[in-house]
């Protein structure tokens, strides 16, 4: 089975540490990483790092795009790219002494429906029955989201089975392309369904909804207690251990990562989800945006619990 990581609007992740930082003052900053980074490309090199291969293919801005390529080069990723006039944007995270990270988002290029056209065109040959792919993150400013389905039903229409995680789709966007899977978070469904959706109960109810309009898989993220999927074999969650999390950057990344590595390889979705905990896990053991390693998850394989709810 072929995994496919679509990155429309990628970014570079800038991870800086000042001292006792705080609002309205000058700061020294020291940066300790500077990762080429988009939702897509951090599920590739989750794959990557844990032995599954996957085809990333990305959109590059013209002005700095070619650091980004040499930056996935070195990292030993399979890439496809389009390059469009404008820049990749920058995300600043500034970490500081006892205190949350601040994050600063600068906006990156502008798209248009040409893009999705040249898109296409690398995609041509790729697709069929046995092809994942991912349509994750922001859309770039510019794409038309009716354009933006078309592209989907397009690619399914060719077989692919399409997993969505993105805040750029509204729970009518989602329904119009029903994806092969949707990975939202709390807040995220809660935004979809027009009510706040707080209790494990609630939560429950909320993905059966989902998959009851025609989503063949619901994973919900639930933070620190693992994430819970309802599919055609019924209703799992599945808990991780009590970790010491260095960062929760990119753990969602990962944790779709994991659940398409398993699908790949035969696994039923409920194993799946064990697998995205424990992908998602390991990636809270690496700094940053970095994926999670797998001797991480391996050892968390046999601690994460899942249960048939």
């Amino acid at each position: 089975m072929k995994i496919i990581t679509l990155t429309l609007n990628p970014a570079f992740d800038v991870h800086c540490h000042v001292e006792n930082f705080s609002l309205y003052h000058e700061h020294l900053a020291k940066i300790t990483d500077r990762d080429a980074s988009g939702k897509g490309i951090n599920i590739s090199r989750a794959l990557k790092a844990c032995d599954t291969e996957s085809l990333a293919l990305m959109v590059l801005g013209d002005e700095n795009g070619e650091s980004f390529a040499r930056a996935i080069a070195a990292d030993g990723l399979r890439s496809k790219s389009v390059t469009v006039p404008g820049r990749i944007r920058e995300n600043i995270t500034v970490h500081t002494n006892g205190a949350p990270e601040t994050r600063i988002s600068f906006a990156g290029f502008a798209a248009d429906k040409t893009l999705l056209d040249q898109v296409n065109a690398l995609l041509e040959g790729e697709l069929d029955s046995e092809t994942l792919v991912t349509f994750t993150g922001r859309n770039p400013e510019g794409l038309d989201m009716a354009d933006v389905k078309y592209f989907i039903r397009g690619l399914e229409a060719r077989g692919a089975r399409v997993v969505i995680d993105s805040r750029s789709f509204t729970l009518e966007d989602i329904l119009d392309v029903r994806p092969w899977m949707i990975k939202p978070n709390q807040e995220e469904i809660s935004a979809y369904l027009g009510r706040p959706i707080e209790s494990f109960d609630e939560v429950a109810a909320a993905a059966e909804e989902l998959y009851g309009k025609g989503i063949a898989n619901v994973m919900i993220s639930l933070g620190e207690q693992g994430a819970m999927i309802v599919c055609d074999n019924g209703r799992f969650v599945a808990t991780p251990p009590r970790i010491d999390a260095i960062s929760t950057i990119g753990a969602g990344d990962s944790s779709i990562a994991g659940f398409l590595a398993a699908t790949a390889e035969g696994e039923e979705p409920e194993e799946a989800l064990r697998r995205a905990v424990c992908y998602g896990s390991g990636a809270c053991l690496t700094e940053g945006t970095r994926p999670p390693r797998a001797e991480d998850v391996e050892s968390l394989m046999h601690r994460v619990t899942l249960k048939k709810i």
